[in-house]
């Protein structure tokens, strides 16, 4: 049976049932008790589960990102939620150098069952310190999970495997996407594994790849290309790292051209990496370049006619969508 839910609500769910099937599973973070978390993807936890298993924090996100690596390592499955994405980087110490590292480091004698979860992105008008993408920094790194859900229902299939993982696993929520509804399996035991793209809508003139709250723009982008003639495949990769090269290859053979549209910066990217998967391994297949869309390369603006301009809207997809499948007719 499935229940209509916001992404928030689907998301605290998914915690709640893996609370109750696993003592060890933990909450902290800022405001994650009686508030129920910046975005409201915590309520509820802290009146069923107390404060011994739902922990607010000081503003310390290297102190208790740090906490939780040292939770895990001793057997717990602390679920660590930040504020904000954009603090990530006053915690990437413990997550790049300590946590991804300890597996391999002991030879697999110690695991670190983490997840952090952050609500991440722009289109908010909340400024530099509050709108970051930075999925494509942590995919660099050996021993990490990112993972990106695009609505409510995969958001609980993918938080329900990551908090079953044995590695950390960086859990990015768009801020976009918490008040949006999806139908959501109540079966406690609905996994998405990683690794896995889903087909967010079929098609046969373009593939565009995409992931997080791009995937509705893309979506929307799609129905407008329809009526204008175009069928676009839209590719939903819901995991950047690991990443679904197999998927996106097939339907690039398929439609023999490719658009990646992300919410990030292009340099050194997860668009970059899927632009040179593509060029490696389906080349022969292509029948125009590659075309990548995403932020301008400024940081992001407050200003909304200004963070507009910074961020993709519908209308560049659809642009950027028709200039590929018409090139070279």
């Amino acid at each position: 049976m499935e229940i209509p839910l916001t992404m928030s609500k689907s998301i605290a769910l998914a915690m709640s049932e893996e609370m109750r099937r696993d003592p060890a599973v933990l909450l902290w973070g800022l405001d994650v008790g009686a508030y129920g978390g910046a975005f409201g993807a915590s309520r509820g936890l802290y009146e069923e589960f107390g404060a011994k298993r739902v922990i607010d924090m000081p503003i310390s996100e290297a102190g208790y990102v740090g906490l939780g690596v040292g939770s895990a390592i001793t057997g717990l499955r602390p679920v660590i939620e930040l504020e904000y994405n954009d603090w990530i980087t006053i915690a990437s110490d413990q997550l790049v150098n300590q946590a991804a590292n300890i597996r391999h480091q002991f030879g697999g004698k110690l695991k670190v069952p983490m997840v952090l979860r952050a609500p991440c992105g722009g289109y908010t008008y909340e400024a530099q310190h509050h709108s970051h993408m930075f999925e494509s920094w942590f995919a660099n790194i050996p021993g990490l999970k990112v993972i990106l859900p695009s609505n409510a229902r995969n958001a609980k299939g993918l938080l329900k495997t990551a908090i079953r993982d044995d590695n950390p696993v960086i859990f990015l929520e768009h801020k976009k996407l918490y008040g949006s509804r999806a139908d959501v399996p109540e079966d406690t035991e609905f996994l998405i594994p990683f690794g896995k793209a889903e087909i967010a809508r079929e098609g046969g003139d373009l593939t565009i790849v995409t992931y997080s709250y791009m995937t509705t723009l893309v979506l929307k982008a799609a129905l407008e290309l329809e009526a204008e003639g175009y069928n676009v495949e839209v590719v939903d990769l819901l995991s950047v790292k690991p990443l679904d090269a197999d998927t996106i290859i097939e339907s690039v053979r398929k439609t023999k051209r490719l658009l990646v549209a992300q919410e990030n910066w292009l340099s050194c990217s997860v668009a970059s990496e899927i632009a040179a998967i593509a060029a490696d391994r389906a080349f022969g297949d292509l029948q125009a370049p590659v075309k990548r869309i995403g932020n301008k390369e400024t940081p992001i603006p407050f200003s909304p006619p200004l963070a507009d301009f910074v961020h993709p809207q519908v209308g560049d997809i659809v642009q950027a969508a028709i200039e590929t499948i018409k090139y070279g007719r």
